[in-house]
């Protein structure tokens, strides 16, 4: 059963539901797409399956956002029938793929949040949403396995390998400082016990980096500067293309049933 939490605090909790769902649902689709061009068969199911484990994350998280609104949307309603400024996904989820070290790069950052957020989002006062992150736990531990494997394998591969990764870092770096921005939506819900303090995760997330990047003979970039905006739907050119994509049939086709 799920706890529900007082009507004063669902705005801020269903803002927080749609960037967790956003995340997952975006990157998920980026993911998708390497289906049948992935440099090596066995890499092109392992891609396609953390791409189905995205989202199958971000159904959940989006029917608990659309059951905690009261607004009669479905998970589905939420994925093909919001403009991209309603959106809160991290502009790190929608950057195009890129080469095969772009696209680990990208993965390993997310999915060292992902797993340390879904951790400790399993202590969660509202029980559902502990439930959502226990199951996504399980998932993300092989997620970041995966990517941490792969940073290795091209940090420390060939002279190309490693500088398509640096490259890789070197662009995304910039991104990720947006995983722990803290706004009135984290601040309500951490008053709640709903969800964790980023600060803490923050300074995991820096370690468990920082320690895959050295080993896998990667420089951290000195750049500082960081993104903002795409919690509050303002996002850069990229995901418009994206949800153009996503959402043409279920779009074209409104009153289709399977």
């Amino acid at each position: 059963m799920t706890n529900k939490p007082a009507n004063a605090k669902n705005d801020a909790l269903v803002e927080f539901l749609l960037r967790l769902g956003d995340d997952r649902l975006i990157l998920g689709h980026r993911l998708s797409e390497w289906c049948g061009h992935a440099p090596v068969l066995e890499e092109d199911i392992a891609l396609a399956n953390i791409a189905l484990d995205l989202l199958g994350q971000a159904s959940a998280l989006l029917h608990l956002a659309g059951e905690t609104e009261g607004k009669n949307r479905s998970e589905d309603d939420l994925a093909y029938f919001r403009e991209a400024t309603q959106f809160r996904n991290l502009e790190l989820a929608e950057q195009p793929n890129g080469d095969f070290a772009f696209t680990i790069a990208r993965l390993f950052f997310f999915s060292a949040f992902n797993n340390l957020l879904n951790d400790a989002l399993q202590k969660s006062s509202i029980e559902t949403l502990a439930g959502i992150a226990a199951k996504g736990y399980k998932e993300s531990v092989y997620h970041l396995r995966h990517s941490k494997e792969w940073m290795l394998r091209l940090g420390d591969g060939t002279e190309e390998s490693h500088r398509r990764l640096q490259n890789a870092v070197n662009e995304l770096w910039r991104f990720t400082g947006e995983m722990f921005a803290f706004d009135e939506v984290e601040k309500k819900l951490q008053q709640q016990n709903i969800v964790p303090s980023l600060n803490n995760i923050a300074s995991q997330w820096n370690e468990i980096t920082n320690t895959v990047l050295a080993e896998a003979t990667v420089a951290v970039p000195a750049e500082n500067h960081s993104v903002a905006g795409s919690r509050l739907g303002i996002h850069g050119e990229h995901l418009g293309h994206l949800l153009a994509e996503m959402q043409i049939l279920p779009r074209s086709y409104p009153d289709a049933t399977w």
